[in-house]
Parts: C-alpha cells; structure tokens; sequence
C-alpha cells in the first residue's frame, strides 16, 4: 500500500485537474489535503515524500505524533475534525488551519491561545447543513448573529466555511448541500478579497463535484492513502 502512495496521489491531482477543466477553474485554486485519520506513519511519510504539502488531522494526538515523524519538512497542518476547548493550546501550537471552528466558546479559545503563543492560525466555520445530531457545527440560521464576534477575532482568523453534507449516493442531492454551503458563503463574505470566502468541503466519494460546486480545500483520506487502521 505504500509504495501505491505517489500513484494515488498523481491519480488524485489528475482527477482534480479534469474537475477544474469541467467548471472553467484553475487546478491551483484547489488545495489538497491529505486526510491522515488513523493511517499507518509509512504511508503518511510517503505522501510528503511524493510532494504532498498539506495534511489534515482529526485528533490532536494523533497529530502530535505524525508532527514528529516528520519534522523538518515544510509543510501545513490542518484540524478537520473536532476539538475540545481543554485541548485549544495544544492545537493553538499544532495547526497553520483549522477547519472544525464549531461553536463561539472554540473560537474564543483558539484565538486566546494562539495570542498566548505569538501565532495566526487560519480558521474555517463549520457548518452544520443538514442539523445531524451526531455531527458539529453552527446551523445555518446562527452565522449571522455570530458573525461580527467570530469575524473580529485577532490570532483566528476566519477565512471561509467547513462542511460535511449528509451522506447520499444521490448526485443531485450532493451537489445540492455543496451549493447551499456556497450560498452561505457568499452571504457571510460579501465582496470578500480573495483570500476569504474559502469553502472545504468534499472528501474521497465526492470531491470532484465539491471542486465544480466551489470548493477551494478538498478532504482525502482513503483514495490517497487506503483503508484506515482499525480502531485500538
């Protein structure tokens, strides 16, 4: 598996080269981020050594771990999934991105522990579109009533939105959630410069149709890297 590490990742590159042509975009408006959950060190290691620069972690810990494994290399490390507030000084040190900015009282901490350690870290709302009670993220109703507090942060700054839609085979409705984050997007960052208004959304099963919906940031764990380890 880990010598098809680098295949993968060309793979993936091309598929992405072909939704950019498909929607009149340009590949490098898309930034790839190597979904890391629960994949063994070997198959993380060859990933940068194939040129991967950004990579995406669920747990601290976990992060932690491959921080070390590979050190000194130049490379941008991204939160995506959630975090608990007594674990915000750690991450405030880990990550350049974090994209599960779920609730006021995270921000709030990120930003805090951040300035503590002399630091600005890119943070991305996430979004909760369908109110899935098993996953995180602001309803779409709240932005608006959070947005001046969440936008005036300091050492967090809020670049764009996160979402992870409701699973569906349906193509239809896919792209549907992917468009409604798009629109909150748009709504949230009116006439924003271009390094605002960033969307990451899409993941190893729908990532091209998220790319010719807007996607700016795109999640891939498993068509890059394979099956995850199973859970301790």
């Amino acid at each position: 598996m880990t010598a098809g590490v680098p295949a993968r990742l060309a793979s993936i590159r091309d598929r992405i080269d072909r939704a950019c042509a498909r929607a009149g975009r340009q590949p490098d408006e898309i930034t790839l981020i190597g979904a890391a959950k629960r994949q063994p060190a070997e198959r993380i290691r060859a990933a940068a050594e194939a040129g991967l620069v950004d990579f995406g972690e669920n747990l601290v810990q976990e992060a932690e771990a491959h921080h070390g494994l590979l050190a000194g290399r130049d490379l941008r490390w991204h939160l995506i999934g959630p975090l608990q507030s007594n674990k915000a000084r750690r991450a405030a040190g880990l990550f350049d991105w974090i994209h599960s900015v779920d609730r006021l009282k995270i921000a709030r901490a990120l930003d805090r522990e951040a300035k503590g350690v002399d630091r600005s870290i890119f943070g991305l709302i996430e979004v909760n579109l369908g109110a899935e009670p098993s996953k995180h993220g602001f309803a779409p109703e709240e932005l608006t009533a959070a947005a001046d507090e969440l936008l005036g942060l300091g050492s967090l700054e809020i670049v764009g939105l996160m979402a992870i839609p409701p699973q569906s085979t349906d193509e239809t409705e896919v792209r549907r959630w992917f468009r409604h984050l798009r629109e909150l997007r748009d709504g949230f960052f009116p006439a924003s410069p271009k390094r605002k208004g960033l969307l990451s959304m899409g993941m190893s099963a729908d990532f091209e149709i998220a790319i010719e919906e807007g996607a700016t940031h795109v999640r891939v764990g498993t068509d890059l890297f394979g099956l995850r380890q199973p859970r301790p």
